[in-house]
Protein backbone atom coordinates (compact mmCIF):
# COMPACT_ATOMS: atom_id res chain seq x y z
CA UNK A 1 0.00 0.00 0.00
CA UNK A 2 1.15 3.47 -0.78
CA UNK A 3 0.11 6.50 1.32
CA UNK A 4 -0.17 10.02 0.98
CA UNK A 5 -1.95 13.23 1.28
CA UNK A 6 -4.70 14.37 -1.27
CA UNK A 7 -5.80 17.76 -0.19
CA UNK A 8 -5.35 17.80 3.47
CA UNK A 9 -7.20 13.84 3.04
CA UNK A 10 -4.89 10.56 4.33
CA UNK A 11 -5.29 8.35 1.50
CA UNK A 12 -3.86 4.64 1.25
CA UNK A 13 -3.92 2.81 -2.03
CA UNK A 14 -2.68 -0.07 -3.52
CA UNK A 15 0.99 0.36 -4.95
CA UNK A 16 0.73 1.34 -9.21
CA UNK A 17 -2.84 3.33 -8.07
CA UNK A 18 -2.96 6.55 -10.55
CA UNK A 19 -3.46 9.85 -8.89
CA UNK A 20 -7.11 10.13 -10.23
CA UNK A 21 -8.00 7.03 -8.72
CA UNK A 22 -6.56 7.27 -5.10
CA UNK A 23 -8.39 11.00 -5.67
CA UNK A 24 -11.91 9.01 -6.53
CA UNK A 25 -11.26 7.00 -3.71
CA UNK A 26 -11.32 9.48 -1.24
CA UNK A 27 -13.94 11.14 -2.62
CA UNK A 28 -11.99 14.10 -4.39
CA UNK A 29 -13.22 14.36 -7.93
CA UNK A 30 -10.26 15.77 -10.15
CA UNK A 31 -12.00 17.67 -13.68
CA UNK A 32 -10.90 15.66 -16.55
CA UNK A 33 -12.53 15.43 -20.51
CA UNK A 34 -10.83 12.78 -22.19
CA UNK A 35 -10.05 10.28 -19.45
CA UNK A 36 -12.03 6.74 -19.72
CA UNK A 37 -10.75 4.42 -17.40
CA UNK A 38 -9.07 1.67 -18.79
CA UNK A 39 -9.40 2.76 -22.49
CA UNK A 40 -7.97 6.51 -22.72
CA UNK A 41 -5.44 7.18 -19.97
CA UNK A 42 -3.35 9.63 -22.57
CA UNK A 43 -3.62 12.72 -20.73
CA UNK A 44 -4.92 14.24 -23.87
CA UNK A 45 -6.47 17.16 -22.32
CA UNK A 46 -4.43 18.58 -19.56
CA UNK A 47 -7.34 19.27 -17.55
CA UNK A 48 -6.23 17.10 -14.42
CA UNK A 49 -3.58 18.48 -13.73
CA UNK A 50 -2.52 18.51 -9.96
CA UNK A 51 0.37 19.81 -7.93
CA UNK A 52 3.02 18.02 -6.00
CA UNK A 53 4.22 19.91 -2.82
CA UNK A 54 7.78 20.75 -3.45
CA UNK A 55 7.42 19.98 -7.14
CA UNK A 56 7.24 22.98 -10.09
CA UNK A 57 6.27 20.94 -12.93
CA UNK A 58 2.82 19.72 -12.51
CA UNK A 59 1.29 16.32 -13.41
CA UNK A 60 -1.44 14.62 -14.67
CA UNK A 61 -3.55 12.79 -12.40
CA UNK A 62 -4.58 10.13 -15.23
CA UNK A 63 -1.72 8.60 -15.98
CA UNK A 64 0.54 9.35 -13.34
CA UNK A 65 1.09 6.74 -10.18
CA UNK A 66 0.90 7.46 -6.56
CA UNK A 67 3.95 8.32 -4.59
CA UNK A 68 4.75 7.16 -1.02
CA UNK A 69 4.25 10.24 1.74
CA UNK A 70 3.60 12.56 -1.10
CA UNK A 71 1.09 15.13 -0.77
CA UNK A 72 -1.44 16.32 -3.50
CA UNK A 73 -3.33 19.80 -4.01
CA UNK A 74 -5.74 19.20 -6.79
CA UNK A 75 -7.38 22.72 -6.97
CA UNK A 76 -4.31 25.01 -5.86
CA UNK A 77 -4.16 28.36 -7.56
CA UNK A 78 -1.04 27.19 -9.68
CA UNK A 79 -3.33 24.02 -11.06
CA UNK A 80 -6.22 26.47 -11.10
CA UNK A 81 -4.29 28.95 -13.68
CA UNK A 82 -2.78 26.17 -15.52
CA UNK A 83 -5.89 24.29 -15.95
CA UNK A 84 -8.14 27.59 -17.00
CA UNK A 85 -5.75 28.10 -19.46
CA UNK A 86 -5.80 24.41 -20.65
CA UNK A 87 -9.71 24.87 -21.05
CA UNK A 88 -9.68 28.56 -22.75
CA UNK A 89 -6.88 26.91 -25.44
CA UNK A 90 -10.07 24.02 -25.84
CA UNK A 91 -12.53 26.31 -26.24
CA UNK A 92 -10.29 28.62 -28.99
CA UNK A 93 -10.84 25.72 -31.53
CA UNK A 94 -14.09 25.14 -30.30
CA UNK A 95 -17.64 25.96 -31.65
CA UNK A 96 -19.21 27.55 -28.87
CA UNK A 97 -22.45 28.12 -30.10
CA UNK A 98 -23.99 25.80 -26.73
CA UNK A 99 -27.72 26.95 -27.44
CA UNK A 100 -27.62 25.18 -30.96
CA UNK A 101 -25.85 22.05 -29.70
CA UNK A 102 -27.68 18.82 -28.79
CA UNK A 103 -25.75 18.16 -26.08
CA UNK A 104 -26.02 21.96 -24.01
CA UNK A 105 -26.76 20.62 -20.52
CA UNK A 106 -24.91 17.56 -20.64
CA UNK A 107 -21.77 18.34 -22.47
CA UNK A 108 -18.27 17.64 -20.22
CA UNK A 109 -16.68 20.73 -22.01
CA UNK A 110 -19.45 23.84 -20.78
CA UNK A 111 -19.41 21.96 -17.34
CA UNK A 112 -16.16 22.50 -17.20
CA UNK A 113 -15.95 26.25 -18.18
CA UNK A 114 -19.28 27.18 -15.72
CA UNK A 115 -17.02 25.48 -13.12
CA UNK A 116 -13.77 27.84 -13.71
CA UNK A 117 -15.83 30.78 -14.36
CA UNK A 118 -14.57 31.33 -17.71
CA UNK A 119 -16.74 33.89 -19.36
CA UNK A 120 -13.83 34.76 -22.21
CA UNK A 121 -11.23 33.26 -24.32
CA UNK A 122 -8.04 35.10 -25.22
CA UNK A 123 -6.85 33.41 -27.55
CA UNK A 124 -7.56 33.97 -31.19
CA UNK A 125 -10.66 31.33 -32.45
CA UNK A 126 -9.31 28.72 -34.88
CA UNK A 127 -12.46 26.29 -35.55
CA UNK A 128 -12.08 23.28 -37.69
CA UNK A 129 -14.52 22.99 -40.34
CA UNK A 130 -14.69 19.85 -42.39
CA UNK A 131 -17.56 18.29 -44.45
CA UNK A 132 -20.17 15.52 -43.71
CA UNK A 133 -23.07 13.93 -45.16
CA UNK A 134 -25.91 14.83 -42.99
CA UNK A 135 -28.23 11.93 -44.44
CA UNK A 136 -25.76 9.37 -42.69
CA UNK A 137 -27.18 8.56 -39.45
CA UNK A 138 -24.57 8.91 -37.55
CA UNK A 139 -23.09 12.77 -37.84
CA UNK A 140 -19.93 14.22 -37.14
CA UNK A 141 -19.31 18.00 -36.44
CA UNK A 142 -15.51 19.04 -36.44
CA UNK A 143 -16.39 22.31 -35.22
CA UNK A 144 -17.03 20.31 -31.77
CA UNK A 145 -14.15 17.59 -31.91
CA UNK A 146 -11.71 18.37 -28.71
CA UNK A 147 -9.48 16.05 -30.29
CA UNK A 148 -9.79 13.54 -26.65
CA UNK A 149 -9.60 10.53 -28.72
CA UNK A 150 -12.37 8.58 -26.81
CA UNK A 151 -14.16 8.16 -30.28
CA UNK A 152 -10.60 6.35 -31.73
CA UNK A 153 -10.33 4.43 -28.67
CA UNK A 154 -13.87 2.85 -27.92
CA UNK A 155 -14.10 2.12 -31.25
CA UNK A 156 -10.43 0.34 -31.47
CA UNK A 157 -10.68 -1.73 -27.68
CA UNK A 158 -14.22 -1.83 -27.33
CA UNK A 159 -15.35 -2.32 -30.89
CA UNK A 160 -12.56 -3.55 -32.81
CA UNK A 161 -13.45 -1.52 -35.94
CA UNK A 162 -10.51 0.53 -36.10
CA UNK A 163 -13.29 3.40 -37.87
CA UNK A 164 -11.73 6.69 -36.26
CA UNK A 165 -8.12 7.61 -36.53
CA UNK A 166 -5.80 11.06 -36.06
CA UNK A 167 -5.46 13.15 -39.39
CA UNK A 168 -2.69 15.79 -39.54
CA UNK A 169 -0.07 16.92 -37.10
CA UNK A 170 0.86 20.15 -34.60
CA UNK A 171 -1.91 22.76 -34.96
CA UNK A 172 -3.69 21.23 -37.79
CA UNK A 173 -4.56 17.55 -35.39
CA UNK A 174 -7.68 16.20 -36.02
CA UNK A 175 -9.66 12.99 -35.57
CA UNK A 176 -11.67 11.45 -38.91
CA UNK A 177 -12.64 8.73 -40.48
CA UNK A 178 -9.21 6.20 -40.66
CA UNK A 179 -8.01 4.96 -44.20
CA UNK A 180 -8.59 8.46 -45.55
CA UNK A 181 -12.45 7.10 -46.80
CA UNK A 182 -15.62 8.39 -45.95
CA UNK A 183 -17.30 7.06 -43.32
CA UNK A 184 -20.03 5.58 -45.92
CA UNK A 185 -17.51 3.73 -47.49
CA UNK A 186 -15.79 2.52 -43.81
CA UNK A 187 -17.21 -0.42 -41.98
CA UNK A 188 -18.97 1.45 -39.53
CA UNK A 189 -21.80 -0.68 -38.11
CA UNK A 190 -23.26 2.16 -36.23
CA UNK A 191 -23.27 0.85 -32.95
CA UNK A 192 -22.54 4.64 -32.01
CA UNK A 193 -20.69 3.80 -29.20
CA UNK A 194 -18.65 6.48 -29.75
CA UNK A 195 -21.16 8.96 -29.41
CA UNK A 196 -22.30 7.77 -26.06
CA UNK A 197 -18.63 8.31 -24.96
CA UNK A 198 -17.85 11.99 -26.54
CA UNK A 199 -17.63 14.61 -24.15
CA UNK A 200 -19.12 17.17 -26.26
CA UNK A 201 -21.46 17.61 -29.10
CA UNK A 202 -18.74 16.30 -31.89
CA UNK A 203 -20.88 13.07 -32.91
CA UNK A 204 -24.36 12.67 -32.51
CA UNK A 205 -26.92 10.55 -34.32
CA UNK A 206 -29.27 12.30 -37.28
CA UNK A 207 -31.65 14.62 -36.39
CA UNK A 208 -35.42 13.39 -37.21
CA UNK A 209 -37.39 15.00 -35.12
CA UNK A 210 -38.51 17.73 -37.45
CA UNK A 211 -39.73 14.98 -39.85
CA UNK A 212 -41.94 13.63 -37.58
CA UNK A 213 -43.26 16.71 -35.98
CA UNK A 214 -44.50 17.45 -39.57
CA UNK A 215 -46.08 13.94 -39.73
CA UNK A 216 -47.78 14.45 -36.93
CA UNK A 217 -49.14 17.91 -38.18
CA UNK A 218 -50.33 16.14 -41.40
CA UNK A 219 -53.81 15.16 -40.73
CA UNK A 220 -54.29 12.54 -43.13
CA UNK A 221 -51.35 10.27 -41.62
CA UNK A 222 -52.17 7.66 -39.04
CA UNK A 223 -49.16 7.91 -36.84
CA UNK A 224 -47.70 4.40 -35.15
CA UNK A 225 -45.27 4.29 -32.32
CA UNK A 226 -43.75 1.34 -31.35
CA UNK A 227 -40.82 1.38 -28.21
CA UNK A 228 -38.37 -0.39 -27.53
CA UNK A 229 -37.46 -2.56 -24.51
CA UNK A 230 -34.63 -1.12 -23.88
CA UNK A 231 -36.06 2.83 -24.35
CA UNK A 232 -38.09 2.03 -20.97
CA UNK A 233 -35.28 1.49 -18.74
CA UNK A 234 -33.80 4.46 -19.43
CA UNK A 235 -35.83 7.13 -21.28
CA UNK A 236 -36.33 8.98 -17.51
CA UNK A 237 -32.88 9.21 -16.80
CA UNK A 238 -32.50 12.30 -18.65
CA UNK A 239 -36.18 14.09 -17.02
CA UNK A 240 -34.37 13.58 -13.36
CA UNK A 241 -37.01 10.42 -12.89
CA UNK A 242 -36.60 7.57 -10.69
CA UNK A 243 -36.67 4.59 -12.10
CA UNK A 244 -39.99 3.66 -9.71
CA UNK A 245 -41.23 7.06 -11.43
CA UNK A 246 -40.43 5.99 -15.59
CA UNK A 247 -43.11 3.38 -15.63
CA UNK A 248 -44.32 2.01 -19.03
CA UNK A 249 -47.85 3.51 -18.62
CA UNK A 250 -46.51 7.24 -17.94
CA UNK A 251 -43.84 6.96 -21.03
CA UNK A 252 -47.63 5.55 -23.36
CA UNK A 253 -49.00 8.63 -22.52
CA UNK A 254 -46.36 11.23 -22.83
CA UNK A 255 -46.37 9.45 -26.60
CA UNK A 256 -50.19 10.23 -26.58
CA UNK A 257 -49.59 13.75 -25.65
CA UNK A 258 -47.18 14.37 -27.89
CA UNK A 259 -49.80 13.20 -30.52
CA UNK A 260 -49.13 9.88 -31.33
CA UNK A 261 -52.16 7.95 -32.85
CA UNK A 262 -50.83 4.04 -31.49
CA UNK A 263 -48.36 3.41 -29.32
CA UNK A 264 -47.74 -0.12 -29.37
CA UNK A 265 -44.57 -1.94 -27.18
CA UNK A 266 -41.77 -3.45 -29.93
CA UNK A 267 -41.94 -6.49 -26.96
CA UNK A 268 -45.19 -7.73 -28.67
CA UNK A 269 -42.69 -7.88 -31.66
CA UNK A 270 -39.88 -9.41 -29.62
CA UNK A 271 -42.44 -12.12 -28.89
CA UNK A 272 -42.83 -12.74 -32.58
CA UNK A 273 -39.19 -13.02 -33.10
CA UNK A 274 -39.05 -15.99 -31.00
CA UNK A 275 -41.54 -17.82 -32.55
CA UNK A 276 -40.10 -17.24 -35.69
CA UNK A 277 -36.31 -17.52 -34.73
CA UNK A 278 -37.09 -20.72 -32.21
CA UNK A 279 -38.96 -22.24 -34.73
CA UNK A 280 -36.10 -21.77 -37.81
CA UNK A 281 -33.59 -23.21 -34.89
CA UNK A 282 -35.45 -26.40 -34.33
CA UNK A 283 -36.19 -26.92 -37.85
CA UNK A 284 -32.01 -26.76 -38.54
CA UNK A 285 -31.33 -28.91 -35.73
CA UNK A 286 -33.93 -31.26 -37.30
CA UNK A 287 -31.72 -31.42 -40.72
CA UNK A 288 -28.15 -30.01 -39.37
CA UNK A 289 -26.27 -31.16 -42.39
CA UNK A 290 -28.01 -29.07 -44.50
CA UNK A 291 -27.44 -25.33 -42.31
CA UNK A 292 -24.21 -23.20 -42.09
CA UNK A 293 -23.85 -23.53 -38.11
CA UNK A 294 -23.91 -21.83 -35.60
CA UNK A 295 -26.95 -20.12 -36.13
CA UNK A 296 -26.56 -16.68 -34.93
CA UNK A 297 -29.31 -13.95 -34.00
CA UNK A 298 -30.22 -11.52 -36.45
CA UNK A 299 -31.86 -8.75 -34.40
CA UNK A 300 -29.52 -6.38 -34.00
CA UNK A 301 -28.58 -4.44 -37.19
CA UNK A 302 -25.12 -3.71 -36.26
CA UNK A 303 -24.05 -7.22 -35.36
CA UNK A 304 -25.73 -7.74 -38.94
CA UNK A 305 -23.45 -5.33 -40.61
CA UNK A 306 -20.50 -6.23 -39.09
CA UNK A 307 -20.52 -9.79 -40.06
CA UNK A 308 -21.51 -8.48 -43.51
CA UNK A 309 -18.52 -7.01 -43.92
CA UNK A 310 -16.39 -8.34 -42.32
CA UNK A 311 -17.35 -12.53 -42.38
CA UNK A 312 -19.71 -12.91 -45.50
CA UNK A 313 -19.56 -16.50 -46.09
CA UNK A 314 -21.56 -16.52 -42.54
CA UNK A 315 -24.30 -15.00 -43.69
CA UNK A 316 -26.07 -18.41 -44.41
CA UNK A 317 -25.64 -19.06 -40.45
CA UNK A 318 -27.56 -15.84 -39.13
CA UNK A 319 -31.42 -16.35 -38.88
CA UNK A 320 -33.83 -14.91 -41.47
CA UNK A 321 -35.85 -13.59 -38.68
CA UNK A 322 -35.93 -9.69 -39.18
CA UNK A 323 -35.54 -7.82 -35.59
CA UNK A 324 -38.68 -6.65 -33.61
CA UNK A 325 -38.37 -3.43 -34.78
CA UNK A 326 -38.95 -4.50 -38.53
CA UNK A 327 -41.35 -7.72 -37.91
CA UNK A 328 -43.52 -4.68 -35.95
CA UNK A 329 -43.49 -2.54 -39.07
CA UNK A 330 -44.39 -4.64 -41.35
CA UNK A 331 -47.10 -6.27 -39.01
CA UNK A 332 -48.25 -2.75 -38.63
CA UNK A 333 -48.80 -1.94 -42.29
CA UNK A 334 -50.47 -5.64 -42.95
CA UNK A 335 -52.35 -6.83 -39.85
CA UNK A 336 -53.17 -3.92 -38.10
CA UNK A 337 -53.90 -1.99 -40.54
CA UNK A 338 -56.66 -4.86 -42.17
CA UNK A 339 -57.60 -5.29 -38.04
CA UNK A 340 -58.48 -1.42 -38.40
CA UNK A 341 -59.63 -1.01 -41.59
CA UNK A 342 -56.79 2.00 -42.22
CA UNK A 343 -55.35 2.13 -45.73
CA UNK A 344 -51.40 0.73 -45.06
CA UNK A 345 -50.38 3.70 -47.07
CA UNK A 346 -51.72 6.02 -44.54
CA UNK A 347 -50.17 4.43 -41.73
CA UNK A 348 -46.63 6.09 -41.05
CA UNK A 349 -44.55 3.96 -38.74
CA UNK A 350 -42.35 4.95 -35.84
CA UNK A 351 -40.22 3.65 -33.91
CA UNK A 352 -37.79 4.48 -31.12
CA UNK A 353 -34.82 2.92 -30.19
CA UNK A 354 -31.83 2.66 -28.04
CA UNK A 355 -30.04 2.29 -30.91
CA UNK A 356 -28.40 4.44 -33.81
CA UNK A 357 -27.97 1.52 -36.51
CA UNK A 358 -31.61 0.81 -36.71
CA UNK A 359 -31.87 4.28 -38.43
CA UNK A 360 -29.93 2.49 -41.50
CA UNK A 361 -31.94 -0.89 -40.93
CA UNK A 362 -35.23 0.50 -41.68
CA UNK A 363 -33.87 2.06 -44.78
CA UNK A 364 -32.54 -0.85 -46.41
CA UNK A 365 -34.56 -2.36 -49.74
CA UNK A 366 -35.32 -5.62 -47.84
CA UNK A 367 -37.42 -4.20 -45.15
CA UNK A 368 -40.19 -3.09 -47.34
CA UNK A 369 -42.29 -6.11 -47.57
CA UNK A 370 -45.78 -4.82 -46.03
CA UNK A 371 -46.29 -3.40 -49.74
CA UNK A 372 -46.59 0.63 -48.69
CA UNK A 373 -43.30 1.69 -48.80
CA UNK A 374 -41.03 1.42 -45.94
CA UNK A 375 -42.38 -0.91 -43.03
CA UNK A 376 -40.77 1.23 -40.58
CA UNK A 377 -40.76 5.44 -42.08
CA UNK A 378 -38.44 6.55 -38.93
CA UNK A 379 -36.39 5.70 -36.39
CA UNK A 380 -35.66 7.89 -33.00
CA UNK A 381 -33.33 7.31 -30.75
CA UNK A 382 -34.52 7.19 -26.68
CA UNK A 383 -32.32 10.61 -26.30
CA UNK A 384 -34.41 11.93 -29.91
CA UNK A 385 -37.80 11.31 -27.81
CA UNK A 386 -36.40 12.89 -24.34
CA UNK A 387 -36.07 15.81 -26.62
CA UNK A 388 -39.64 16.04 -28.09
CA UNK A 389 -41.04 15.69 -24.32
CA UNK A 390 -39.17 19.06 -23.59
CA UNK A 391 -39.72 20.09 -26.93
CA UNK A 392 -43.57 19.94 -26.18
CA UNK A 393 -43.21 20.95 -22.80
CA UNK A 394 -44.75 17.95 -21.06
CA UNK A 395 -45.74 18.39 -17.59
CA UNK A 396 -44.60 14.43 -16.90
CA UNK A 397 -46.08 14.82 -13.16
CA UNK A 398 -49.69 16.01 -14.39
CA UNK A 399 -50.21 12.85 -17.01
CA UNK A 400 -52.34 9.80 -15.89
CA UNK A 401 -50.77 6.42 -17.05
CA UNK A 402 -51.69 4.47 -20.05
CA UNK A 403 -51.49 1.43 -21.54
CA UNK A 404 -50.30 0.30 -25.09
CA UNK A 405 -52.70 -0.20 -27.46
CA UNK A 406 -54.52 -3.37 -29.08
CA UNK A 407 -53.76 -5.93 -31.21
CA UNK A 408 -50.01 -4.97 -31.23
CA UNK A 409 -49.19 -4.14 -27.34
CA UNK A 410 -49.15 -7.55 -25.46
CA UNK A 411 -46.26 -8.69 -24.48
CA UNK A 412 -44.30 -11.19 -22.31
CA UNK A 413 -41.60 -10.96 -19.99
CA UNK A 414 -39.40 -12.99 -22.49
CA UNK A 415 -39.56 -9.86 -24.82
CA UNK A 416 -38.94 -7.39 -22.37
CA UNK A 417 -35.72 -8.83 -21.75
CA UNK A 418 -34.56 -8.67 -25.61
CA UNK A 419 -32.99 -5.59 -24.36
CA UNK A 420 -30.30 -7.02 -22.26
CA UNK A 421 -27.37 -9.47 -23.39
CA UNK A 422 -28.55 -13.05 -23.13
CA UNK A 423 -32.02 -12.00 -23.21
CA UNK A 424 -32.61 -13.21 -26.50
CA UNK A 425 -30.98 -16.45 -26.19
CA UNK A 426 -33.26 -17.05 -23.18
CA UNK A 427 -36.09 -16.08 -24.21
CA UNK A 428 -35.92 -18.82 -27.64
CA UNK A 429 -34.94 -21.27 -24.77
CA UNK A 430 -37.82 -20.73 -22.52
CA UNK A 431 -39.77 -21.70 -26.09
CA UNK A 432 -37.97 -24.35 -27.78
CA UNK A 433 -38.24 -26.04 -24.55
CA UNK A 434 -41.80 -25.92 -24.41
CA UNK A 435 -42.42 -27.24 -28.09
CA UNK A 436 -39.41 -29.84 -27.78
CA UNK A 437 -40.78 -31.25 -24.05
CA UNK A 438 -44.46 -30.46 -24.49
CA UNK A 439 -44.54 -28.35 -21.40
CA UNK A 440 -43.29 -24.79 -20.02
CA UNK A 441 -39.68 -25.25 -18.33
CA UNK A 442 -39.52 -23.75 -14.61
CA UNK A 443 -39.28 -19.73 -15.58
CA UNK A 444 -35.65 -19.20 -14.44
CA UNK A 445 -34.25 -22.51 -15.61
CA UNK A 446 -31.64 -20.31 -18.36
CA UNK A 447 -30.98 -17.57 -16.19
CA UNK A 448 -27.83 -19.07 -16.47
CA UNK A 449 -27.19 -17.28 -19.82
CA UNK A 450 -26.94 -13.71 -17.72
CA UNK A 451 -23.96 -11.97 -17.19
CA UNK A 452 -22.06 -8.70 -17.80
CA UNK A 453 -18.83 -10.30 -19.34
CA UNK A 454 -18.80 -9.81 -22.99
CA UNK A 455 -18.24 -13.54 -23.94
CA UNK A 456 -20.58 -16.44 -22.26
CA UNK A 457 -20.89 -20.11 -22.87
CA UNK A 458 -23.59 -22.19 -21.70
CA UNK A 459 -24.85 -26.31 -22.55
CA UNK A 460 -28.38 -27.24 -22.25
CA UNK A 461 -30.23 -30.24 -22.66
CA UNK A 462 -33.25 -30.12 -25.46
CA UNK A 463 -35.32 -33.01 -25.78
CA UNK A 464 -32.28 -35.61 -26.69
CA UNK A 465 -29.76 -33.02 -27.64
CA UNK A 466 -26.90 -30.90 -25.96
CA UNK A 467 -27.42 -27.31 -27.05
CA UNK A 468 -24.21 -25.46 -27.03
CA UNK A 469 -25.04 -21.77 -26.90
CA UNK A 470 -22.49 -18.81 -26.78
CA UNK A 471 -23.78 -15.07 -25.69
CA UNK A 472 -21.76 -12.42 -26.64
CA UNK A 473 -22.06 -8.61 -26.48
CA UNK A 474 -19.48 -5.66 -28.20
CA UNK A 475 -17.96 -5.80 -31.42
CA UNK A 476 -14.47 -6.90 -30.30
CA UNK A 477 -16.04 -9.67 -28.32
CA UNK A 478 -17.95 -10.96 -31.62
CA UNK A 479 -14.53 -10.58 -33.90
CA UNK A 480 -12.82 -12.90 -31.25
CA UNK A 481 -15.91 -15.30 -31.37
CA UNK A 482 -15.88 -14.71 -35.04
CA UNK A 483 -12.04 -15.65 -35.46
CA UNK A 484 -12.76 -18.72 -33.07
CA UNK A 485 -15.08 -20.28 -35.11
CA UNK A 486 -13.04 -19.69 -38.41
CA UNK A 487 -10.39 -21.51 -36.90
CA UNK A 488 -11.62 -24.19 -35.32
CA UNK A 489 -11.13 -23.73 -31.77
CA UNK A 490 -14.99 -23.53 -30.73
CA UNK A 491 -18.40 -24.92 -31.96
CA UNK A 492 -22.22 -23.73 -31.15
CA UNK A 493 -25.55 -24.18 -32.10
CA UNK A 494 -26.50 -21.25 -31.58
CA UNK A 495 -25.18 -17.93 -31.00
CA UNK A 496 -26.52 -14.56 -29.59
CA UNK A 497 -24.63 -11.47 -30.66
CA UNK A 498 -25.33 -8.17 -29.32
CA UNK A 499 -23.03 -5.27 -30.87
CA UNK A 500 -23.01 -2.70 -27.66
CA UNK A 501 -21.66 -3.87 -24.27
CA UNK A 502 -24.60 -5.03 -22.10
CA UNK A 503 -26.80 -5.31 -25.16
CA UNK A 504 -29.52 -2.67 -26.20
CA UNK A 505 -29.46 -1.22 -22.37
CA UNK A 506 -25.98 0.20 -23.33
CA UNK A 507 -26.99 0.94 -26.56
CA UNK A 508 -25.70 3.75 -28.94
CA UNK A 509 -28.97 5.82 -28.79
CA UNK A 510 -29.70 5.88 -25.12
CA UNK A 511 -29.26 8.74 -22.34
CA UNK A 512 -25.48 10.02 -21.93
CA UNK A 513 -24.06 10.19 -18.47
CA UNK A 514 -20.35 10.90 -18.65
CA UNK A 515 -17.42 8.78 -17.28
CA UNK A 516 -20.81 6.23 -15.93
CA UNK A 517 -21.47 2.87 -17.54
CA UNK A 518 -25.86 2.60 -17.23
CA UNK A 519 -26.00 -1.00 -19.09
CA UNK A 520 -25.97 -3.05 -15.76
CA UNK A 521 -28.09 -0.97 -13.87
CA UNK A 522 -30.68 -0.59 -16.93
CA UNK A 523 -30.69 -4.46 -17.53
CA UNK A 524 -31.45 -5.05 -13.67
CA UNK A 525 -34.87 -2.75 -14.36
CA UNK A 526 -35.96 -5.13 -17.39
CA UNK A 527 -34.89 -8.15 -15.36
CA UNK A 528 -37.38 -6.93 -12.61
CA UNK A 529 -40.16 -5.94 -15.53
CA UNK A 530 -39.74 -9.55 -16.80
CA UNK A 531 -40.00 -11.50 -12.84
CA UNK A 532 -43.48 -9.15 -12.13
CA UNK A 533 -45.03 -10.06 -15.73
CA UNK A 534 -47.85 -12.12 -15.73
CA UNK A 535 -47.16 -13.99 -18.92
CA UNK A 536 -43.30 -14.87 -18.92
CA UNK A 537 -43.05 -17.28 -22.29
CA UNK A 538 -43.51 -15.86 -26.26
CA UNK A 539 -46.13 -18.51 -27.14
CA UNK A 540 -48.35 -17.57 -24.26
CA UNK A 541 -48.75 -14.26 -25.56
CA UNK A 542 -52.68 -14.12 -26.33
CA UNK A 543 -52.17 -11.59 -29.28
CA UNK A 544 -49.39 -12.96 -31.01
CA UNK A 545 -51.45 -16.69 -30.62
CA UNK A 546 -54.29 -14.43 -31.91
CA UNK A 547 -51.90 -12.98 -34.91
CA UNK A 548 -51.15 -16.79 -36.03
CA UNK A 549 -54.64 -17.77 -36.08
CA UNK A 550 -55.89 -14.65 -37.97
CA UNK A 551 -53.47 -13.57 -39.91
CA UNK A 552 -49.91 -15.07 -40.40
CA UNK A 553 -51.13 -19.16 -39.65
CA UNK A 554 -48.13 -20.47 -38.56
CA UNK A 555 -44.59 -19.73 -37.72
CA UNK A 556 -42.57 -20.34 -40.76
CA UNK A 557 -45.61 -20.50 -42.83
CA UNK A 558 -45.66 -18.53 -46.29
CA UNK A 559 -47.26 -15.29 -44.78
CA UNK A 560 -44.55 -15.29 -42.17
CA UNK A 561 -41.85 -15.96 -44.77
CA UNK A 562 -43.30 -12.76 -47.04
CA UNK A 563 -43.37 -10.11 -43.66
CA UNK A 564 -41.02 -11.55 -41.33
CA UNK A 565 -37.65 -13.26 -42.67
CA UNK A 566 -35.58 -11.32 -44.88
CA UNK A 567 -32.17 -12.64 -47.48
CA UNK A 568 -28.70 -11.18 -46.21
CA UNK A 569 -27.00 -11.41 -49.38
CA UNK A 570 -29.15 -8.61 -50.53
CA UNK A 571 -28.80 -6.56 -47.48
CA UNK A 572 -25.20 -6.86 -48.27
CA UNK A 573 -25.36 -6.03 -51.71
CA UNK A 574 -26.60 -3.05 -50.68
CA UNK A 575 -24.23 -1.64 -47.68
CA UNK A 576 -21.16 -2.58 -50.13
CA UNK A 577 -22.93 -0.12 -52.76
Amino acid sequence: MVNLTIDGVKVSVPEGTTIMKAASSAGIEIPHLCYLEGINEISACKVCVVELQGRTKLLTACNNEVEEGVTVYTNSPKVRSVRRTNVQLLLSQHDCHCATCVRSGNCSLQKLSNDLGILDVPYAEDVTRAPWNKDFPLFRDSRKCIKCMRCVQICDKVQGLNIWDVQNTGSRTTVDVSGNITIEDSDCSLCGQCITHCPTGALRERNDIPKIFDVLADSNKVTVVQVAPAVRAAWGEALGLTDEEATEGLMVAALKQIGFDYVFDTNFAADLTIMEEGSELLERLKEPEKHVWPMFTSCCPAWVSFVTKKYPKYLAGLSTAKSPQQMFGAMAKSYFAREKSIDPANIYCISIMPCVSKKREAELPSMRSAGAGQDVDAVLTTREFVRMIKAEHINLSMLKECPFDSPLGESTGAGVIFGVTGGVMEAALRTAYAVVEGHNPPEDAFQSVRGTNGRREREFRLGDQTLRTCIVSGLMNAGQLMEDIEAGRSTYDFVEVMSCPGGCVGGGGQPIHDNREMAEERGCVLYMLDKNRGIRFSHENPEIQKAYERFLGKPLGHKSHELLHSDHVKERNYMNK
